[in-house]
């Protein structure tokens, strides 16, 4: 590849960092204000959950700026403590998901509406799916696999989404509330893979952070 394309590709993969920072902020901040304001507890975990991907977006930006100076190579002490703070936010969120779950299928809680989790969910699968696209584009015309690996990640985000979509959906058809609980159970599912995630990036130390997707 020609060193034109490949600073091409690279400033491709640093403006969809910045996009999915950004992006996160605005669905967190809207997520968790509706999902409070209807009591949807899957809305408002899906919100707490994008402001954790804060973290490591701005982990990942970090890195695209190391690529482009040094090229793949071991992850860096601020990548490391980025990856630790999302770690602990995913732990911390599955605890409180799970507890505010049990506590809501006990008294049988249900939410006041969960269009807005549609809504919102609708949205996400078209950004995430985007946002796969072209990070993987990018990855592999510069021979990245922590670009690669990092596209891979962002379908944790689109596999949340589907779930909030599902619960959301299901209630509004059926009216049954437990959904919504069980709705943030699953997520609660992957935030706590993907805190243990986070926290083997760090001990392996390696640019690859989902090793099982690279070759992909």
């Amino acid at each position: 590849m020609k060193k034109t394309d490949k600073e091409s590709m690279l400033r491709l993969a640093y403006l969809l960092s910045l996009l999915t920072i950004f992006y996160n902020v605005v669905e967190g901040l809207i997520s968790i204000a509706l999902g409070y304001e209807d009591e949807t507890l899957s809305l408002f975990g899906f919100g707490v959950d994008s402001f954790v991907e804060v973290f490591s977006g701005i982990g990942i930006w970090h890195m695209i700026n190391r690529i482009k100076a040094n090229g793949d190579e071991m992850r860096d002490e601020f990548e490391k403590t980025a990856l630790k703070i999302t770690g602990s936010g995913f732990f911390i969120l599955t605890a409180s998901l799970v507890i505010t779950s049990i506590y809501n299928l006990v008294t049988n809680h249900k939410p006041e509406t969960t269009f807005w989790g549609i809504v919102i969910s609708l949205v996400s699968i078209v950004t995430m799916s985007m946002l796969i696209k072209y990070k993987l584009i990018a990855g592999k015309a510069i021979n990245s696999a922590a670009l690669i690996a990092d596209a891979n990640c962002t379908k944790t985000c689109l596999y949340l989404s589907v779930i909030l979509l599902a619960s959301s959906v299901g209630y509004e058809l059926t009216g049954f509330g437990r959904l919504d609980s069980l709705g943030a159970l699953a997520i609660a599912y992957f935030a706590f893979k993907e805190g243990r995630e986070s926290f083997e990036k760090v001990k392996s130390g390696k640019s690859c952070g989902c090793d099982k997707h690279c070759s992909k």
